[in-house]
């Protein structure tokens, strides 16, 4: 009976875990990397590196794994890490607007170009969408939502999953309404 394996399989989803929680460890602790240079590396009085680190512990990152994050922000050399805001329109007419942190601002717009067009979409100018949001705290919530029809429905969900799967990106905000 070949491919029954049983330790095959245990490998196989092991893997995958773990490149899941890898990708998710990476992007925590640039996160804290970034908080703790803007504000200063004392979560006391760092509120932004304070929730950082309460993520990272909800999702149970090693303690050295914070701290080495935090220490990294008040190296000189270490690559400098910035937080982008990329504006977009989407499938079936919907904005969006994306927030990535990146040490190359260059590569990860042409990333992003990348994968807009590959689902109907593109990349913005400053202003072309955050219209259509109400900025509360460091969320962006939809003024207009926009419905969107079946396909344009799918096309966006594909969309929606292949930024996420995307290093850089931390959050995305959309006013696309499925009805």
């Amino acid at each position: 009976m070949s491919g029954h394996s049983r330790w095959a399989q245990i490998k196989h989803k092991k893997a995958a875990s773990d490149a899941k929680k890898g990708k998710l460890f990476s992007k925590l602790s640039r996160l804290l990397t970034l908080a703790a240079r803007e504000a200063g590396p004392d979560p006391k009085t760092n509120s932004k590196l304070a929730g950082a680190m309460e993520e990272a512990r909800k999702a149970n990152l090693p303690k050295e794994n914070i701290e080495r994050a935090i220490k990294k922000a008040s190296e000189k050399e270490s690559a400098e890490l910035k937080e982008v805001v990329y504006e977009a329109h989407g499938p079936g007419g919907s904005a969006l607007i994306i927030t990535a942190v990146t040490d190359n601002p260059n590569r990860t717009t042409n990333e992003m170009k990348r994968i807009l067009a590959e689902y109907d979409a593109k990349l913005g100018e400053m202003g072309s969408a955050q219209w259509a949001f109400d900025k509360k705290g460091t969320e962006f919530i939809a003024k207009f939502p926009q419905t969107l029809a079946a396909e344009d429905a799918k096309k966006f969900e594909n969309l929606l999953e292949a930024l996420s799967e995307h290093d850089d990106v931390e959050e995305v905000y959309s006013n696309a309404d499925f009805a």
